[in-house]
């Protein structure tokens, strides 16, 4: 199996928490030749050779970041509530990496992109995928399940009621941590060298229900499911004081969970 320590690797969106743990690992697995890059490169952490600025809305920075570079990755931004924004910026940065001669393209996508999906950034990170297919360039396409990190946003509200709301019904989620995503993106950048589309999961998809017993039993409190309709549960975020922003990018979820990812 190829390995790449000595690869030049650029990773974008390095201020971000994915990234960071990607930089982490790459510096525990000996990788040397390694550039952040971040529209705000005074936030990204100390573990890059070097720190530049990158921003996708500014097609120049772009073209000077990408040249010379062996593997990039290119992580999706957080532009989710409004459709279309992530597809244009994420084809910039294609498109430039393509200008650059960049070796291998790995992407973070999501779980089931197709036209099925009832998210509305999905559409997005198909284009995205495309756009990618389309260099000719060797790829890695890193379709990334739901981070189970996200649940701890709701965790206050549920152990302070002892009620997890929901709209999923027996739907289950293959929820899988931030942490073991980076993981994956960090062996991929060391060792792939083929195109691929990799679907990173958790081992096992499970139920609201099936989170409330295990949290029950190691926090040793007990915690009602509530199932609810979609829309009172939007109400239900609203009143709790969840942003419309965020409401936009989190409302779609709900049936998206009830069918299953």
């Amino acid at each position: 199996m190829p390995h790449f320590r000595d690869a030049r690797i650029f990773i974008t969106g390095a201020s971000g928490k994915f990234a960071t743990q990607v930089l982490r690992a790459l510096n525990a697995q000996g990788a040397r030749y390694v550039t952040a890059g971040s529209r705000f490169p005074v936030r990204i952490s100390g573990l890059a050779e070097s720190k530049i600025r990158v921003d996708f809305d500014d097609p120049v920075s772009l073209d000077e970041a990408f040249e010379g570079i062996d593997r990039l990755l290119i992580v999706a931004t957080d532009a989710l509530g409004e459709p279309g924004k992530l597809a244009r910026q994420q084809k910039a940065a294609i498109e430039a990496a393509a200008k650059a001669g960049v070796g291998h393209i790995l992407y973070t996508s999501m779980t089931n992109p197709g036209p099925e999906s009832l998210i509305p950034f999905a559409p997005d990170h198909r284009s995205s995928e495309e756009a990618v297919i389309a260099t000719g360039i060797p790829y890695t396409i890193l379709r990334n399940n739901w981070y189970f990190d996200n649940l701890l946003f709701t965790m206050p509200s549920v152990l302070a009621s002892g009620r997890w709301y929901t709209a999923a019904g027996d739907g289950t989620v293959g929820y899988v941590t931030r942490l073991d995503c980076a993981a994956a993106a960090t062996g991929a950048l060391l060792t792939e060298d083929q195109s691929s589309i990799q679907d990173i999961t958790g081992p096992v998809a499970l139920t609201v229900d099936a989170l409330a017993i295990a949290t029950s039993k190691q926090l040793g409190k007990p915690i009602e499911v509530v199932q609810v309709s979609d829309d009172a549960l939007a109400a239900g975020m609203r009143d709790a004081g969840v942003p419309t922003h965020s409401l936009s990018s989190w409302s779609p979820l709900m049936p998206t969970c009830a069918q299953g990812t």
